[in-house]
């Protein structure tokens, strides 16, 4: 009877272990995966706002790289283990991903893995070439300067816009965009000229009508308008001048323009061999605007075309202040005295070219 009874509370104890054994596996587990999964793991570099830049083509390897570039990883193979188990890695979604501090592994990989990215404000303004426009665009987009520069430079391509090489920067309007970062030359320009048509409303395409010019036209006198002066309370007067020009069918004589001709827009002084440069935007050689604008005009500098001001002058010199105003003259007698006070004022200053 006593062999029976010590027989059955041993039989007891094996039975019990497994329902002891049971909780605590499982426990252990879900606090392993809680830990993989929730647990704080990534910490930014920096003080300021950190990101994953992920760009196109890129192996889960080039990610991982650029986590440890960005971030502080904690536990770098948990974020492969749980990247793995979420199966990461089969699509890699390009992309400029925001890390927090304090980010878990679940949260970054389930943004990379929708490609949830945080925008980019796509900022430009004073620009003065292609090249310049280019450079400046692919430091804040994935999209490189070569790619850029190749449509503003492809007719083909351009073709679809209405635009070619001389005008293609007419598309582009300085302003601030939100836009995601993995944006390609194609799909910019796409923006671009959605941007661009919003900007041109009736209103200011009717205005343009009047004058009459066609929108990029009015880019194109814009870019000159403000190559001339740095007044903007100035520029209606300045465009007002040029369209009186163009009415007259009298050379526009634009200085800037012989500045983009020569590729030196520091000049100081135009001399006689500048005027003589064969170049179809040496508007003292031709008449009427040039093939396309010598800058990226601004929404000012195009709103000052298209709201010139009414009056009679068609002559213009900088001021002897040489504060980037200007004397307006109607009579060529009085605008040589202009001149005259002007040439003065350079030669006082010693500036000869």
């Amino acid at each position: 009877m006593t062999v029976i009874i010590k027989a059955k509370k041993y039989i007891l104890q094996i039975i019990k272990k497994p329902i002891i054994i049971v909780p605590v596996v499982l426990v252990s587990v879900f606090l392993y995966f809680a830990y993989i999964f929730f647990a704080p793991n990534i910490f930014p570099s920096t003080e300021e706002k950190s990101f994953l830049f992920v760009p196109d083509n890129s192996s889960f390897d080039n990610v991982i790289d650029s986590l440890n570039q960005n971030a502080k990883v904690l536990n770098i193979a948990s974020f492969k283990q749980v990247a793995s188990m979420l199966k990461y890695g089969k699509v890699i979604r390009p992309g400029r991903y925001e890390l927090k501090s304090g980010m878990n592994n679940f949260k970054l990989i389930r943004a990379l893995r929708s490609g949830r990215q945080s925008p980019v404000k796509l900022t430009f303004n004073n620009i003065r070439t292609k090249e310049q426009l280019a450079a400046r665009l692919s430091h804040i987009i994935m999209a490189d300067s070569a790619s850029i520069l190749n449509l503003l430079n492809d007719n083909d391509f351009l073709m679809a816009y209405g635009l070619n090489s001389n005008t293609s920067i007419s598309l582009f309007i300085p302003d601030t965009y939100e836009v995601f970062w993995d944006l390609d030359a194609n799909e910019l320009f796409a923006r671009m000229k959605k941007e661009h048509d919003t900007f041109w409303t009736e209103e200011r395409k009717s205005k343009a009508a009047e004058i009459p010019l066609t929108p990029t036209e009015v880019s194109t006198l814009a870019s000159i308008v403000e190559e001339e002066t740095n007044s903007k309370k100035e520029r209606p007067m300045v465009a007002g001048l040029y369209i009186n020009r163009l009415k007259l069918d009298m050379p526009l004589q634009a200085d800037p323009t012989l500045k983009f001709a020569v590729g030196d827009f520091g000049l100081k002084r135009i001399l006689l061999a500048h005027i003589l440069k064969i170049s179809p935007y040496n508007t003292y050689r031709n008449r009427g605007l040039p093939p396309g604008p010598i800058r990226v005009a601004s929404a000012n500098g195009i709103d000052a075309v298209l709201n010139y001001s009414k009056h009679n002058y068609i002559y213009m010199c900088a001021k002897e202040t040489l504060n980037g105003e200007h004397n307006f003259a109607v009579s060529y007698s009085d605008h040589q005295n202009n001149a005259q006070k002007y040439q003065k004022a350079l030669n006082d200053r010693k500036i000869f070219k």
